[in-house]
């Protein structure tokens, strides 16, 4: 019998950046997901769309929804639907926990990156807030003060 080689690292699917500017991340979770043989490799073959995803609670369980992986090209009939509802696998009490919260107002579950972890497929999820306008143009200022901060520094050490 010939043995295997298992996987080792992280291997990035997808990142959602736009999370990152509409809200204020509170808390971050790693989760399993409960995948199709096809939807496994259309992720190794690195397609997959974080951008509309989110996290719903039901009956007790979190699932993400909105997650757009593609069909596996070279798959037969048996194909996954792309934005099918997906579980995610995750220990008691990080249920119980984003539950509380998902119920509180303004709260919301989004997933902010989707990658391979020793060969397993994982979901990073985050417990975010909404951000309003103002704050998004503050986020704003302030990353484009920083860049204008290095800017000065390279330019002083370049002379």
């Amino acid at each position: 019998m010939m043995a295997v080689a298992k996987e080792k690292g992280l291997k990035v699917v997808a990142r959602n950046r736009k999370a990152y500017h509409d809200y204020l991340i509170e808390d971050t979770f790693e989760a399993g997901m409960v995948l199709s043989g096809t939807e496994v490799k259309a992720l190794r073959a690195g397609r997959a769309s974080l951008v509309d995803g989110f996290a719903t609670v039901r009956d007790g369980e979190i699932w993400l929804e909105g997650v757009h992986i593609p069909e596996y090209t070279e798959a037969t009939w048996n194909n996954h639907t792309p934005r099918r509802r997906r579980k995610l696998l995750l220990n008691k009490a990080e249920i119980v926990k984003l539950i509380q919260k998902d119920k509180e107002s303004g709260y919301t579950i989004v997933p902010l990156s989707m990658y391979f972890k020793d060969g397993y497929a994982k979901v990073e999820i985050a417990l975010a807030k909404g951000k309003r306008t103002y704050d998004k143009r503050q986020t704003l200022r302030a990353q484009q003060d920083e860049r204008e901060a290095q800017r000065a520094v390279s330019a002083r050490r370049q002379r």
